[in-house]
């Protein structure tokens, strides 16, 4: 049986299923994420992201906005 877990996002606090027993079926699944982008994500939160924050983070690194490298 899949596992799955309701979460709130690190990054806004919106509430969202977290479906790691089925990583395909999850809402993160569907932002394709580069190494540099994963990378700057584990160094800043400890938990998962809801799509929304994924997406507007890929943009501000994508734009120079935030600095991959910079850690908080």
């Amino acid at each position: 049986m899949p596992h799955h877990e309701e979460k709130k996002c690190s990054r806004c606090g919106n509430e969202f299923e977290c479906r790691m027993g089925s990583i395909t079926q999850c809402q993160c699944f569907a932002v394709p994420l580069s190494e540099e982008e994963r990378q700057y994500l584990s160094l800043h939160f400890q938990d998962c992201l809801c799509a929304s924050c994924l997406l507007e983070l890929k943009e501000l690194l994508k734009q120079g906005k935030t600095k991959p490298s910079a850690a908080s």
